[in-house]
């Protein structure tokens, strides 16, 4: 419940997960069928990038701020409009604002933050609307409380801050419950990469748990040799849409090609963690 987003905002991780979820929304936008989403770790929908917290840590410099400069390869034209069409460079869009922007009328998003401050702060922004439900509850209670959708498709998608102790055990049951009770739901599940060790163990477990089709997108700025540091982050996507996995792969070069900084150790993979049933 310490979590602050609000100084992270924008920053590389930010990029591989937001570029990423936009590519798992279009695959579910190629059906005429409504989809529901539930974000589970929501924080606050947008961030003043003037703002104290940004402005402390200046991590969207190196993130976002870095890619907008430039002109964006085809890979990432699509995340880069929608940044910048959700207020680039005064704001950042969150997941929820960008899942929001992309929804059609028959679409549903449920948002859970547990943070008070930042849960009276969402629940502000999305006050009225009537596809967008607040929740103020625990994230890993509400994977199971909120899923199946009424729509019978859509994507979960699993933020968690990695405070704690435990949070790549509850991330990897959290899957395997959602993949039991939700076999049409995508799940998306971001995890940070500051060494080896705990990762090759999360991937194990989904292996041991026998959760299907199961693929990790990873990007690393440096060897993830320094478990105090920030190496590098994944997202663990299980029943991934058609063709997802193709265009993870250009997603994740062209971050590495606008992010990357010539250090010994920086990857851009996409690798299939369990087979498809």
């Amino acid at each position: 419940m310490n979590y602050r987003h609000a100084f992270h905002a924008g920053n590389f991780a930010d990029c591989l997960k937001h570029a990423l979820l936009l590519a798992l929304l279009r695959g579910l936008l190629a059906k005429q069928k409504p989809f529901g989403v539930l974000d589970t770790h929501a924080g606050i929908g947008r961030y003043d990038l003037s703002a104290p917290e940004p402005q402390r840590t200046g991590e969207w410099r190196e993130g976002i701020g870095r890619l907008a400069a430039g002109t964006p390869p085809p890979a990432l034209e699509d995340y880069l409009a929608q940044v910048r069409g959700a207020g680039f460079p005064a704001a950042y869009p969150g997941s929820p604002a960008l899942i929001r922007a992309l929804l059609r009328p028959d679409d549903r998003l449920a948002l859970c933050e547990l943070h008070p401050e930042d849960h009276a702060t969402l629940k502000a922004a999305f006050r009225g609307d009537p596809q967008v439900a607040v929740h103020k509850r625990d994230a890993w209670e509400a994977v199971t409380a909120l899923t199946p959708f009424p729509e019978r498709r859509g994507l979960v998608l699993i933020d968690p801050p990695f405070e704690q102790e435990g949070e790549f055990e509850r991330l990897a049951a959290a899957i395997a419950a959602l993949r039991h009770r939700f076999r049409a739901g995508i799940v998306a599940a971001w995890y940070p990469i500051k060494h080896r060790a705990p990762v090759r163990a999360f991937h194990t477990a989904l292996r041991e748990a026998r959760v299907p089709d199961c693929i990790a997108c990873e990007f690393t700025l440096r060897e993830p040799t320094d478990p105090a540091r920030l190496n590098g982050c994944g997202l663990l996507v299980a029943n991934a849409p058609f063709g997802f996995a193709e265009r993870a792969q250009a997603i994740l070069e062209a971050l590495l090609a606008g992010l990357g900084r010539g250090e010994d150790g920086a990857s851009a993979t996409v690798t299939r963690i369990t087979e498809e049933n």
